[in-house]
């Protein structure tokens, strides 16, 4: 089976779709087995005239090697030289970046899908993925990708309990904060009687300078001089 216009246009749409949806205007591009270009659409234009070439070459690696062209840039990362090697062989058409995929229709590639231009990691993957969903119901499994968000599995407690199985949160429970000490209230007795030491310590000491009067010096209120 080929991959026909109509299918590709229907991949396209898909992507384009959930492309709208995360406000990411990317380059995608289809191709057929062999790495021809079928359909091709850049929604930043004017902008964004990388990601065109991108999305072809993600297209056409996925083909090459019938994998996703994340999973070719995991392993072909580790062969000093691959990339440059693949990109100079290919005329360009080689990319070791997420964001590629193959086009399976009953156990056969038929093409393949690039995405480029997404403002956030694995939004190319998933742009794509979507894309691809138009063959789910065709009866081709969709790709499980490294960037898909699991879904969380409630936790239950043991059977046996009266109440049956209870559900048990999937987040530990944050811990209660302690209440800081409060600062003992000080004795009113205590803090007079410092007061009142303070106060005769003062009086007790002669001015060392001689220029005032010093702290035991008396003063008389009618003549205003020392009595």
């Amino acid at each position: 089976m080929s991959l026909t216009i109509d299918l590709a246009r229907r991949i396209l749409e898909a992507s384009k779709q959930r492309a709208n949806e995360l406000r990411s205007p990317v380059s995608i591009a289809i191709v057929d087995a062999g790495g021809h270009l079928v359909l091709f659409e850049r929604m930043m234009s004017p902008y964004g005239w990388a990601t065109g070439n991108i999305s072809i070459a993600k297209a056409t690696t996925a083909v090459m090697f019938n994998q996703s062209t994340d999973a070719v840039a995991q392993w072909g990362s580790q062969i000093p030289g691959f990339a440059s090697s693949m990109a100079t062989m290919s005329q360009g058409k080689f990319i070791m970046a997420a964001g590629g995929w193959p086009i399976r229709l009953n156990g056969a590639t038929i093409g393949g899908i690039g995405i480029s231009g997404g403002n956030a990691p694995g939004r190319d993957d998933d742009i794509a993925r979507a894309g691809l969903s138009v063959l789910e119901a065709m009866g081709a499994p969709i790709p499980a990708s490294r960037y898909a968000q699991p879904q969380s599995v409630p936790v239950y407690a043991q059977a046996g309990s009266s109440a049956g199985l209870q559900p048990s949160p999937a987040y530990p429970s944050t811990p209660i904060a302690q209440p800081s000490p409060v600062p003992a209230t000080p004795d009113p007795a205590a803090a007079d009687t410092m007061n009142i030491d303070m106060k005769q310590e003062m009086e007790s000491q002669q001015n060392p300078y001689g220029d005032g009067p010093a702290a035991s010096d008396q003063y008389s209120e009618n003549s205003g001089g020392r009595s």
